[in-house]
């Protein structure tokens, strides 16, 4: 009586391990990326999740809106107080509502290796019904601030350098 009790216990286990092969431990499924033109992106040895926090702690301290936050996106938002006759003069005048620069910065990937995308816009007459965007192209300042990213999520993520 025993005997058929432990073989039909072994067998359960053993179905019950082979059902958990080719199961991933990850979370859910990342979304991929493209690079518009434009935009400007970087490699980071860091998961999603480091790469998010990092960028909601930084903007944070600098005082930059954070309007949009989610696993695989931030969306920052900076007002602009004072007149700007350069920006004025190429996007015409924000006078139904603030000016705003929005960065939004979409990653993607796994642990130790995330691709993040950022773009800019000035966004004309913000939440307004006359709000217009233009896209900015990216420039060494801004990929500074990307590469200021990078550092800050790598440093907490404790991963190894990324090669190629």
């Amino acid at each position: 009586m025993m005997r058929p009790v432990l073989v039909i216990a072994a067998a359960i286990a053993l179905v019950a391990c082979q059902s958990n092969t080719g199961r991933q431990a990850s979370g859910p499924k990342q979304p991929e990326l493209t690079v518009p033109a434009g935009a400007q992106s970087v490699r980071i040895a860091a998961g999603p999740e480091q790469v998010r926090a990092a960028l909601v702690q930084s903007a944070t301290e600098r005082g930059t809106a954070v309007v949009q936050d989610q696993p695989n996106m931030v969306v920052m938002e900076r007002t602009l107080t004072e007149a700007n006759p350069a920006l004025d003069a190429e996007f015409g005048p924000s006078d139904n509502g603030n000016r705003v620069i929005r960065i939004r910065v979409r990653f993607t990937g796994v642990a130790c290796n995330t691709l993040a995308v950022q773009d800019l816009a000035v966004i004309n007459n913000a939440r307004t019904a006359l709000e217009q965007s233009f896209v900015l192209p990216g420039n060494p300042n801004t990929m500074e601030s990307l590469q200021g990213l990078k550092s800050r999520a790598e440093i907490a993520s404790g991963c190894p350098m990324l090669t190629g």
